[in-house]
Parts: C-alpha cells; sequence; structure tokens
C-alpha cells in the first residue's frame, strides 16, 4: 500500500563513536558549561549551536519556548517520535528511518532559495541558525494515515527566511526540494516515487507565522530520520507536506508539481489541509490514533479541522475544500 513519506527514524552513530572519547568529552563538557551560564554570550552561544550540528546525535539546541504555540497535549515520547516514522529516502517501513538514516551526512549542508526572488542566496547550517531567533513550539502533527503526534520543534518561522530573498510580485508559491542522494539514501535507489521529494505551499501559507523552518525538536538538533538538519513544519497539513532535509527552495509562478500529488493525484491533493470531513479514497480521516497513546483497541481521537489551528481558516476563505483537497 502507498502511503505518504513524513520523517522519523532510527538515531545515526552518535559523535563519540566516531571521534577521539578525550575530544568529544572535552566539547561536550564545553557546552554544558555554557548551559549552565558559566560561560555564555552571543558569540559563544553560536559556536555552542554549530557544535551541536557538528555533532548531530542527542546535541542540545538552545530555543526560547513561545507561550503563543504550547499545546495542552501531551507530547509524544522522544523515542516514539523518533522510531515511528515515514521518511521514505530510508525505507518504507516505519522502522526503516530509525535503521538506515545514519548513513546521512548533515555537514557540511547548504539550502539555496532561488526562482522569483530579487537577492536569490545560499545559507549554510551556522547562516541558517544565526538568520532569526529559534523559538520551540509545540505542534500537533497529523499524518495522513490517520495517526498523529504531539512534538516540541525548534525553529523560526519560514517568512522570516523569504522576506530576506525579497519575493517579486510574480512570486506564488514556494517549491521545496530534499536531498535525493542514493549513496547517503538507500531508499532512493527504488522508485517508490519521483526523486527528489518535492513538496509546495501557496505564498500565503508560506508566509503564515505558523509556517515553521524547523532545525531541532526535544531541545535538540533533528535527528537524521526526522529530517535533519533542516525541514518544514506545517501544522495544519497532512504531514506529508512538510518537507524534509531541504537543499532548495524555489519561489514560483505557477504551481509546482509535488511528489505525492504526482504519484496519486486522487488521493494527495497540492493542498492536503488536515480536514475530517474530506476522507482518503481507502479510509476515513474523522479520527486518529496518537501514537504512544492510543492502542489499537482503544477508541480513537477526533480530528479537528485543520488539525486544531483554526486561525489558518481565513486563508480559504470562499474555495471548495472538497474540491481542493
Amino acid at each position: 500500500m502507498r502511503t505518504p513519506s513524513q520523517t522519523f527514524g532510527d538515531h545515526p552513530p552518535v559523535a563519540s563513536e566516531i571521534t577521539p572519547r578525550e575530544i568529544f568529552e572535552s566539547r561536550r563538557d564545553f557546552i554544558r558549561q555554557m548551559a549552565v551560564g558559566s560561560i555564555a554570550s552571543a558569540a559563544l552561544l553560536e559556536m555552542a549551536q554549530r557544535e551541536a550540528f557538528a555533532q548531530n546525535a542527542g546535541a542540545k539546541l538552545t530555543a526560547v519556548s513561545n507561550p503563543a504555540y504550547i499545546s495542552l497535549d501531551k507530547k509524544t515520547a522522544y523515542k516514539d517520535a523518533t522510531t515511528y516514522n515515514n521518511f521514505y529516502e530510508f525505507g518504507t517501513d516505519k522502522s526503516d528511518p530509525a535503521e538506515t538514516a545514519g548513513s546521512l551526512r548533515t555537514r557540511p549542508w547548504t539550502v539555496t532559495i532561488e526562482g522569483e526572488v530579487k537577492k536569490a542566496i545560499t545559507l549554510d547550517l551556522d547562516s541558517m541558525l544565526k538568520l532569526a531567533p529559534l523559538e520551540e513550539r509545540v505542534y500537533r502533527l497529523r499524518c495522513v494515515e490517520g495517526w498523529s503526534m504531539v512534538i516540541p520543534w525548534i525553529g523560526y518561522s519560514l517568512s522570516n527566511l523569504l522576506k530576506k530573498v525579497e519575493p517579486t510580485s510574480n512570486a506564488r508559491y514556494v517549491e521545496f526540494i530534499s536531498l535525493a542522494d542514493k549513496r547517503q539514501m538507500p531508499g532512493v535507489n527504488r522508485p517508490v516515487l519521483q526523486w527528489p521529494y518535492t513538496e509546495g505551499l501557496r505564498m500565503d501559507e508560506a508566509m503564515h507565522p505558523l509556517t515553521l523552518l524547523t532545525l531541532g525538536m526535544y531541545g535538540e538538533v533533528l535527528p537524521n530520520q526526522n529530517g535533519a538538519p533542516v525541514r518544514l513544519t506545517v501544522p495544519w497539513k497532512y504531514g506529508f507536506k512538510s518537507a524534509k532535509s531541504i537543499v532548495k527552495i524555489r519561489l514560483t509562478k505557477d504551481q509546482p508539481r509535488t511528489s505525492w500529488n504526482v504519484s496519486a493525484p486522487d488521493e494527495y491533493g497540492f493542498y492536503s489541509n488536515v480536514n475530517p470531513e474530506v476522507d482518503h479514497p481507502r479510509w476515513s480521516q474523522g479520527s486518529e490514533r496518537r501514537i504512544g497513546e492510543d492502542g489499537f483497541l482503544t477508541r480513537k481521537r477526533k480530528t479537528l479541522m485543520f488539525n486544531g489551528y483554526s486561525e489558518v481558516a481565513s486563508l480559504y476563505a470562499g474555495m471548495d475544500l472538497k474540491k481542493f483537497y
């Protein structure tokens, strides 16, 4: 059965396995000291964040909790959020990313922003870390398959980045292109989807404050299986709309072709807003199973329109959401 791609998976090799222990321990001690404020400063904070990405697995990422995005829902356990995943670049089973994503190299990494912009740019991770203050936001995540999670993400509104490139008047959509490297991503060797994985948003969706350019989760840098080192999080849409391991962002005049819409246009629309009133052709979208809380024999919880983020409803005023699913 074909089902969409959403991130997550196994822990990549920890830094202590590939770096001499004395060096690894001294670096981690340095970051730990900073965390308690013994040598805190803006410059050193940036150094610590760079070090976090260099070491990756489990490295802390400093962010300020945004009170506007604190969910009353119980957070999904870290273990569940990092071992029950869709990330087809690393395999089609839920456990595959957890077992194979360690092959992904997240340093060096760059993201190019181009297309209908006045100032096309290419940014490395250090530049992206400094582009805007990092926030922790707790978002609900709803997979089109009928399961959900609650995850504390780290990042900032995508609009901060898009404003930097000064979109032209022709920019109506934003296309997101993921890495597709057969050497690092074993799933790319199989024609499950048309690679590279591509997603898209309308410009006003991309500029909405809820749309998060994501660099971490659970107080740490993104695990490889969750879309490291940079991904998108769009909480009012089904999870496959949140592109992972992004290498290019392109602003376009025309609606971009997106991977799952190309693969199965009758099942996965361009918008793919969470909508309990529009069922998938093969299953209901009226309810969901919360991973780590709701067992298979437990009555499912009701799915909320726009996944509970009613503030985006105005984006679709006057639209037939059954037609534009």
